[in-house]
C-alpha cells in the first residue's frame, strides 16, 4: 500500500514550482525527491518519461504521471490510493472567516 505520493523536480523548473506549491496545499503526503541530487531518481523518471528528464513526475505507487496538473494527481490518488486524501483531510486546518476572532473598533 502507498504511504506516500514521491514528487521528482529539479531546481529551476517553473512547472515543478507551481505543482509544488499545489502539492503543499493539498496536504496529500508528499516526498519530494531532486533528480539533480539522486541519479536513482533520476533513472526512475528517465523510464516513465520515455528516456527523458522531464519534471514534474508523479509517481502514485508504482502509476506515474509525467508533468500532471494538480487534478490529475488527485484523480490517480483518489483512485488508487483513495487513504491518502483522508488522511490530507485530517491534516487540513479548518479556516474560520466568519465571525472574526477579535474586533477592532474605529
Amino acid at each position: 500500500m502507498t504511504d506516500v505520493v514521491e514528487f521528482y523536480w529539479r531546481p529551476g523548473c517553473p512547472f515543478c514550482i507551481a505543482l509544488r506549491s499545489r502539492l503543499r496545499r493539498s496536504s496529500i503526503p508528499v516526498r519530494e525527491v531532486n533528480i539533480w541530487e539522486d541519479p536513482d531518481a533520476a533513472a526512475r523518471v528517465r523510464g516513465a518519461a520515455g528516456g527523458n528528464e522531464t519534471v514534474p513526475t508523479v509517481f502514485v505507487g508504482e502509476h506515474a504521471l509525467v508533468n500532471p496538473t494538480i487534478k490529475e494527481v488527485t484523480a490517480l490518488v483518489r483512485e488508487t490510493a483513495p487513504h491518502l486524501l483522508v488522511e490530507a483531510a485530517a491534516a487540513r486546518p479548518r479556516r474560520r472567516f466568519w465571525p472574526p476572532t477579535t474586533w477592532v473598533r474605529p
